[in-house]
């Protein structure tokens, strides 16, 4: 019985369509989890950059320095372990973006 509260339409099958959308909990999630944590890489990469330029600008005090190069660590340790609990490595943070190329 459909959950819907009209009958479900008679489709032809057609190759290449599935008649219902067939969704994994686990693969979703997953999938959720890899494009949650390939947008926190992205932020993570321009901070660091940000981070590098500035300090060559010669902007930051020495304690500025050292208390950003602690921060970007801890943040880098963090997202290893997040991508090791997830089951991802770190080229699977890497998105494929077609013709435009990989996103990191």
């Amino acid at each position: 019985m459909s959950a819907f509260p009209f009958p479900e339409p008679d489709l032809p099958d057609l190759p290449g369509r599935a008649r219902r959308f067939e969704a994994d909990p686990e693969s979703v999630e997953k999938g959720l989890v890899q494009l949650v944590l390939t947008l926190v890489e992205l932020v993570r990469q321009l901070m660091e950059r940000q981070a590098i330029r500035r300090v060559d600008a010669g902007g930051l005090s020495d304690d500025e320095v050292e208390r950003l190069g602690r921060t970007l660590m801890l943040l880098d340790e963090r997202m290893t372990e997040l991508r090791e609990h997830f089951g991802l490595e770190p080229e699977d943070l890497n998105l494929d973006l077609g013709p435009l190329g990989r996103l990191l």
